[in-house]
């Protein structure tokens, strides 16, 4: 009997014709800020939508993450505001980079719409 609470396995990562399979490549994307920049500069990749939502939404992330960052120059509560934001930033970074692996396009508040904006033109 399988168990009905079992997991189900990630997507097998086959590659496309030309470069890395596409879940991979969303998942490379969050890695830093560099691989969703060339993700979406190489044609090979800026062609792919899912590619490009994660890599639109990993520029988004880091936008906030320096954004959150500027708190940290108001004592106290910048401190709390700022790393609150960071923690959430940084939960909602990892949630990301596994469900891309898993091929699923998730969208991170507010800044995934205007990803999915960004990637459909």
């Amino acid at each position: 009997m399988e168990d009905p609470q079992a997991v189900p396995s990630a997507p097998p990562s086959v590659a496309a014709a030309n470069g890395l399979a596409d879940n991979v490549a969303g998942a490379l994307a969050y890695i830093t800020l560099l691989p969703a920049i060339l993700f979406l500069i190489l044609e090979q990749y800026n062609k792919r939508p899912f590619i490009r939502f994660h890599a639109f939404q990993c520029v988004g992330l880091f936008i906030m993450w320096v954004a959150l960052s500027f708190f940290f120059v108001i004592p106290i509560l910048g401190w709390i505001v700022g790393g609150i934001g960071l923690v959430l930033v940084a939960v909602c970074w990892i949630v990301a980079i596994l469900k891309a692996y898993q091929g699923q396009r998730w969208k991170v508040p507010v800044i995934g719409n205007y990803a999915e904006k960004f990637a459909e033109q």
